[in-house]
């Protein structure tokens, strides 16, 4: 009997599919891991996509969509296709007939005022998406584990890193003892040495990943220190060594990505730890 077979009936919704693939991530062939990471990051593009355009942005074979589909208990990439495809039909349409509107009122706007709103339309899109996303448990978790921390040292790079500044100001301004780690001398792993224990770290990182906070937050974790994690993927190499980690997609706009989720995930987070600091 094949690992197929010994399989239970395939999942009915996106969300269940998702928390499989999550679950059997560590089983998957590496093949069928490109295919994992691919789908969850990009649905509406399984969604509408071919097998052949599907297989060449994920750098597989076609016929390694199939193999995915069945590991999953479906017939073939088709049925798992289909779940895709309802996924979009369930999301409100608020938001793309907002964007319709722009699009259609746009040769009679100035092109700023164009870009503007565009910008704007993909900010509330990326809200949208982080409110359904991140669950309150698991974030309850991740304040109580920062909230007892005697430092949180703070570690992104590159376009990550205006989000742990800004949290490093904020918690100043809170009384919460906090590191950034970042810093124009080059002391950052020498920071990190002096980390314990009884500390905690929040790391962000989106692809193409930053492999020096990847690192750092590893050594971190290694050492037995908790790490917390925001990135965009299930498959980023922050959320397998994190206690707790949250995704955040951010929509873009004409192939620029804002942090507008991700600012208001860190800036919750910030404020939830100083009020739990400060209810003892």
């Amino acid at each position: 009997m094949t690992l197929t077979e010994t399989r239970d009936l395939p999942p009915e919704d996106f969300e269940t599919l998702r928390a499989v693939i999550l679950e059997r991530k560590g089983e998957l062939a590496k093949r069928l891991t490109q295919v994992a990471a691919y789908a969850l990051d990009h649905p509406d593009e399984i969604a509408f996509g071919t097998a052949a355009s599907i297989a060449a942005a994920a750098h597989v074979q076609p016929s390694t969509l199939v193999r995915f589909a069945q590991h999953f208990g479906f017939d073939g990439f088709s049925g798992l296709q289909l779940l895709f495809r309802a996924r979009l039909r369930e999301r409100t349409s608020s938001y793309e007939e907002r964007l319709k509107t722009l699009e259609h009122n746009g040769a009679a706007l100035a092109e700023s005022t164009t870009i503007f709103n565009g910008f704007v339309d993909a900010g509330h899109r990326s809200l949208d998406a982080l409110a359904a996303a991140v669950d309150p448990e698991a974030l309850e978790r991740a304040v109580t584990l920062l909230a007892k921390a005697d430092t949180i040292y703070l570690i992104a790079k590159r376009r990550s890193y205006p989000i742990t500044s800004y949290m490093a100001y904020a918690f100043g301004k809170l009384r919460v003892k906090c590191q950034l780690v970042g810093t124009s001398a080059g002391i950052d792993d020498d920071i990190l040495a002096m980390a314990s224990p009884r500390d905690a770290a929040f790391a962000i990182s989106f692809a193409p990943y930053a492999s020096e906070s990847t690192t750092q937050a590893r050594t971190l974790a290694a050492r037995d220190i908790p790490v917390v994690s925001l990135t965009d993927s299930a498959f980023s190499p922050l959320a397998e060594c994190s206690r707790e980690w949250f995704e955040v997609v951010e929509a873009d706009h004409a192939g620029f990505r804002s942090l507008s989720a991700s600012m208001a995930f860190a800036m919750a987070l910030t404020v939830s730890i100083a009020e739990k600091r400060r209810r003892g």
